[in-house]
Order: structure tokens, then sequence, then C-alpha cells
């Protein structure tokens, strides 16, 4: 077995790999960036090289430099993770070249299979049914239109080397065409360093399913059941899950009988994924091949017991699988929740900076229940703009779909983050949608349910009555720590009432509140009570109650008469006042926020990279205005109306922070 290993990635994979090498027995070795010095992946690592400045064309996808930390470090073999050098076959070779173990594919699979225009001819000749589109190369915009125009619209313009959403656009226009095609391929080069773009027929309503596979140099190959990869936002996953609740065994069989034929007939070797778009009539077209773990890999791990990055490490040091088809078994339900450092109450747009809290929900794994948090990050630490937005991805197994989405549910509510723009809102919110609690969602889910984006949760009237029930009696909880601190009487209880009013999310709740050492019994006007019962205490950021007999999990700021209270993708202001304080706040005007219509704000920190218009111009709704690139995402802002700019603040190559005013209009 290796002796050491280099990881050539960075971030929540590098401190995968590092996990399965430790328990191995494995050294390791990390490569780090400037702006990652004091990355977590770094600290874990048993060495650490520093190969560049922050941009990854400078540090992490160089090949050269990668070569020169193997060296220096005597690593007798690479695991590229996902992204960066994975799935780029002159990195293979240089490897192969030095004598160095390829922790992945052999450079033919890569070659093959990673791009993704080779990839669907091979998959054709070999009889897999694939999506129509246009396999050769695009010389330029119009060609793009052209094509699309043969094709019908909707398309999809992707990149041949891409990954991850990166250098993917839908099209249902020639101009979307035109603008969509530059923007792909300046995504593809700026992230992959190939710029071609192919294009096919977006598939309207389709599930994405995929299978994962994993092959050895001995002829063995297996495929591990599938992952349901269907809740995407912009062409980037955003919840996963394993098996998926639409297949039956006979599809699954048969993808993975198509999976595993396609893996041999090019001879691969190691971890791999076969990608599939499925109707609704459970028909399904071959889309690509991932020739490298993927980053939802955790739930198959969970419903299978097979640790993919040691299997990975095994095939490359030249061992026999040894485990067979009939000996893979799937085992409960497993959810994967990203999360990503960007801002939901503000399309999603990428968010940066220094994590001020960062406190993940307490790892565990017996038999009736799983949670698994795959981090790269720590408290204190800071999200850079250069690299993707991810910070974790949070994993629940349970014996049953059900189960798990309810595990998820209580560990996302657990989940503090501060500091940053983050999506745990949108993932609980998703974890309440029926569309995604029955099974029946498809690929145009956030599409469809959350067309203007995300602003909060509304919370069912049900859940409502016990943040209410809940919030009295913290409150109350909090009044007579005040009472004990000032000591206005010996007697504190005495001054603490039993009659509040709560308001929340538009609602006011009058209760009454009767307290014993046990916890409080909190009775609503309609005359229905719940118990309340928590070793809460005021400053405390985490609230864990019984309500009912029913676990309610809330984070928790203090404000002026009340607290901030955040579960279950909600994020409220809840206030709790004597009925006279509650009379009176009925009278308070409501402040308005600032008027900011004139106003082209910048969404994220980010580098411009074009603007569009100039001082005096006329634009129209929809027209662009500039382009913002951030963790490698380029970012076009419209107008939204017509208007004339009547200053501009910002050139290309400017590094502005958010709500930074780029231009402003008549």
């Amino acid at each position: 077995m290796f002796k050491k290993i280099l990881i050539a990635n960075r971030g929540e994979i590098a401190c995968r790999v590092i996990k399965s090498a430790q328990k191995m027995g494995i050294k390791t070795v990390a490569i780090y960036s400037e702006a990652d010095k004091h990355a977590l992946h770094v600290a874990m690592a048993d060495e650490a090289v520093l190969i560049g400045p922050p941009p990854a064309n400078e540090s992490y996808i160089v090949i050269d430099k990668v070569m020169d930390a193997i060296r220096q470090t005597g690593a007798e073999a690479v695991h590229p993770g996902y992204g960066f050098l994975s799935e780029n076959k002159l990195f293979a070779e240089a490897l192969a070249r030095e004598g160095v173990a390829f922790i992945g594919p052999p450079v033919g699979a890569i070659e093959s299979m990673g791009d993704k225009i080779t990839s669907k001819k091979i998959a054709q000749e070999a009889g897999v049914a694939t999506v129509p589109g246009h396999m050769g190369l695009i010389a330029d915009a119009e060609e793009a239109v052209k094509i699309s125009r043969e094709i019908g619209y909707p398309v999809m313009l992707k990149a041949s080397a891409g990954g991850g959403g990166k250098g993917m656009r839908i099209a249902w226009n020639d101009d979307e065409a035109r603008e969509g095609f530059q923007s792909s391929k300046n995504e593809a080069a700026s992230s992959f360093g190939d710029d071609r773009i192919f294009i096919e027929k977006f598939i309207t309503q389709p599930r994405h399913i995929e299978i994962q596979v994993l092959a050895d140099a001995h002829g063995n190959a297996i495929y591990l059941g599938e992952r349901e990869c269907s809740i995407q936002r912009r062409n980037q996953k955003v919840i996963e899950e394993a098996p998926s609740p639409f297949l039956d065994e006979k599809t699954r069989k048969k993808m993975g009988n198509q999976a595993v034929a396609l893996a041999q007939a090019v001879d691969y070797t190691s971890a791999g994924t076969v990608e599939f778009i499925v109707d609704g009539d459970r028909n399904f077209y071959f889309l690509e091949m991932n020739t490298r773990l993927q980053v939802e890999h955790p739930v198959t791990e969970l419903i299978t017991g097979v640790d993919l990055v040691e299997q990975m490490i095994r095939v490359a040091n030249g061992e026999e699988l040894a485990i067979r088809q009939k000996d893979v078994k799937l085992n409960g339900w497993a959810v994967e929740s990203r999360l990503y450092a960007e801002d939901p109450y503000r399309n999603f747009l990428p968010s940066i900076g220094r994590l001020s809290r960062y406190r993940p929900p307490e790892e565990v794994a017996d038999a009736t229940h799983v949670v698994r948090n795959d981090t790269g990050v720590y408290e204190g630490g800071e999200i850079s703009m250069y690299y993707d937005p991810m910070i974790a991805k949070l994993c629940t197994w349970a014996p049953d779909r059900d189960a798990a989405i309810e595990e998820m549910r209580v560990a996302l509510d657990t989940f503090e983050v501060e500091g940053i723009g983050h999506n745990l809102p949108f993932l609980s919110a998703v974890m309440d949608h029926e569309k995604f609690t029955s099974g029946n969602m498809t690929t145009a889910f956030i599409e469809e349910e959350f067309p203007d984006g995300f602003d909060g949760v509304d919370l069912p009237n049900d859940m409502l009555r016990r943040v209410a029930a809940s919030a009295a009696a913290m409150y109350r909880v909090a009044e007579i720590r005040r009472t004990r601190v000032s000591g206005r009487m010996d007697n504190h209880e005495r001054k603490v009432g039993t009659d509040w009013v709560v308001s929340l999310q538009g609602q006011e709740f009058p209760v009454v509140i009767d307290a014993d050492p046990m916890g409080a019994t909190v009775t609503f006007k309609d005359g229905k009570s719940h118990r309340v019962s928590s070793d809460w205490v005021p400053g405390q950021s985490l609230a864990k109650l019984d309500v009912d007999g029913t676990l309610v999990v809330i984070k928790v700021g203090k404000i002026p008469g009340g607290f901030r209270m955040r579960l279950r993708g909600a994020d409220m202001k809840v206030f709790v006042r004597t009925p006279r304080q509650a009379e009176l706040a009925r009278l308070m005007p409501e402040k308005m926020p600032a008027d900011t219509s004139k106003l082209l704000l910048c969404p994220m920190p980010g580098l411009i990279v074009s603007v569009a218009v100039e001082v005096g111009d006329e634009v129209q709704e929809g027209q662009t205005l500039c382009t913002v690139e951030a963790m490698k995402m380029e970012n076009i802002l419209r107008a939204e109306k017509k208007t004339v700019v009547t200053k501009v603040n910002a050139a290309a190559g400017d590094s502005l922070a958010v709500d930074d005013v780029i231009m402003e209009f008549e």
C-alpha cells in the first residue's frame, strides 16, 4: 500500500480524502495557495506545500507546480478530488511519466469519457440512448445560433471539459444562444483551461439520476445504486439523495448495467459516475460520464457502507475489488444538502467573508440514524472569492426516506453559520416542500416553485403556535434572569407577569404562562395550550425545546422586546410584550426601506468583467448593463426598466463590495 499520497485539491474534498487516508494509515500531503494558508485541509494533512497565488489558474490547476510539490514530498500517489485537475489527461500523463500513481481512471478513459463530446459519441456507438445534440466544435456565436435553431429551442450550451455547473447556459432563443455561448466559453476557459462548447437539446421536466460505478484493473466492475440529483439551481446540484424515490428495481438494474457496460467499453478503473436524464415514463438518456469522485458520493457511501475513497486508493494500488455486484445491498435512505456561501435573499449570489460563527450539528452514527458533515472550513476562517462557494455537505441517513428527511430538518436547524450569506434557510424550505417530500420533483423544481427567488418561509399555523409558545416560555426565563441581576425584589418571580402577547409573522397571540420547575404551559386565547420544556438560558444562540413531546430547534438572537428566531427556513422577529405594550406597539409607524430603484448595486463581492453602457445611454428593460465575476461564475446584471444612465462608478477590473453603487439612473 502507498505510504504517502498528495491531495491535489482543497476545501471539503481534500479533507474528505485525508480522513480515508488516515484511516488506512497513509501519510498525506496538502497543497495550498496563498489564500488557503490557514485552511482546514492544510492543518489536517501531515505535510503541506505552498504552490502559488490565490487564483486557481496560478496555483491549483498549474500542473508543473503540483508536480514540484510531489517531488518535494516524495508522494507515491495523487488523489485529485473533483474539479481542478481531476479530469485533466495531461496531469494524469505527467504523473505517469514521474512514476506516481493517479488515484483515478487511466488516461484513455479520461480522454474519452472526460470530454463530453467524445463520450457521447462512444455512448452512441455502444447503443446507449443519448440526448439529441451537436457533438462537433462550434466556431463562434453565430454558428451556435444556427445549430440551436436546427436542434430546436430550448438548448443547453455546455463546456466540453466542464463540470459542477460551470460553463453551462440554457438558451430559449437566438439572443440567449449568442450571449450564452460567449459566457460559457469564458467560464470554461477560466475554470478548466478549455473553452470548447457543445450544444444539446434541453429536455424540459426531466429528472437527473446518476449511477455510481466502481471498477478495478482486473476486469471487475460494479454499480452501487443511483443518486437522485434533480434539485438543482443554475444547473448546480443543491440536494441529492440515494436511492431515488422515482426508480423501480427494473429501471435501476437496467441503468446500472448500461453504466457498467459503458465503463468497461473504455477500460475504466476507479470510481466514476454515469449521469442520465430520466423522463416521467422512466425512459433514460445518457448525459455524460464523470471520471472522478462526485461531490454527492457520501449518500452512496451511507446506503451501501462502501468507502469510495478507500476503494479508489486500493484500485490505484493494483488491488482487486473485494466486493461483487451480488454483495451490493441498498440499506435505508440518505439525503445530502449542500451548504453554499451564497445569499438566498439576493437571488443566491455568492457571499464572502469571515465565518464569525460556524457550529455544525454533532456528527453521529448508529443503527437508527446518521448525521455526517463533510466540510473544509472552521469558525474564524475566511470564505474566499477565488473558489467554489461550497462550505459543507450535510448528510443524514435513516432507515426510510421520511425519517432521513426529518433528520435533515433537525440538522439544518441545528447548523449555526454567521458572518456570511448562506443557503441554510433555503435548504430547510425544500425539506418541508410538498413536492420534495412526496418525491414528485424534476430538475425544474426550484425554477417552478421559487420563480421569484427566495424570500423566506411563512411557517404554517401549527408550527407558528409552537414557536410563539416557545418564545413566551423563553422570554419568561429571560425576564427572571433580568430581575435577578437587577435585584429589584427578593421574590423575583412576582415581578414576572403571566399575561403576554407574542407577535410574529404578522400575527398576534395573546397567551397566559403557567410555569413550574419542569417547564411551562402556554395557553392561547382559544383555550388550547402547549407544554414547553427546555434547558435554554439567555445568551445561548441555539435553543432545543420539547414542545408537546416534539423537538423544536431554533436559532436565537436577542432584539429589543423579543428575539430573532430562525428555523425551518423562516427568519422572524418575535416580540413578547405585555398587553399594554402590545397595544402601544400597534400605533407605531412602520419603517420603510430606502429607495434604491435608481441605483445599480453590486449584488455580491466580485470583479467587474465588463461595463456595457456609458453615461447618457438610454437602456431598455432586460438590456445588459455589466458583468460581475465571483467564485468562478459570471453574473450578467440587466436593466429592470427603460431608463437613462446618469453616472457610471465602476470600470472593468474593479473589485467591488456588496451594495457598492455601480451606476445611477435618472
